[in-house]
């Protein structure tokens, strides 16, 4: 899964052919929360970057989902209202939150690759 890019907040996003990017929660994240019970998604609108888009509740805590990046959320995953558990069983896939249309469309290269959430995630574990 190369094509991932990651924040610091443990959500990974994904660039779309069509432009726009699909973002959710990461495993580790996830992992964090425990079963989820209840997603709020975003509102089809412009948001700034670090702007609560998104909460996530867990039978542990809930937690913000926030905008990566500057841009307008486009689509959201409509299952996960009937479904929250989707970000369980498949949080780097069915469990997806929303897609967005960046400001700046390479904007996402400058967010973690792999090979770089994964050193995070080390030092998490090392502190």
């Amino acid at each position: 899964m190369s094509e991932l890019r990651f924040t610091e907040d443990h959500e990974w996003l994904r660039a779309e052919a069509d432009g726009s990017v699909t973002v959710g929660i990461t495993a580790f994240a996830q992992n964090a929360l425990g079963d989820v019970v209840y997603v709020q998604l975003p509102e089809l609108q412009h948001y700034a970057k670090g702007a609560e888009a998104s909460t996530v509740e867990s039978v542990k805590a809930a937690s913000g989902v926030y905008m990566p990046l500057e841009g307008e959320v486009v689509a959201v995953n409509e299952q996960l209202d009937s479904n929250p558990e989707l970000v369980n069983e498949d949080p780097l896939g069915e469990g997806w939150f929303f897609r967005f249309v960046p400001a700046d469309a390479g904007a996402i290269a400058g967010l973690l690759d792999q090979d770089a959430y994964d050193r995070l995630l080390k030092a998490n574990d090392d502190a």
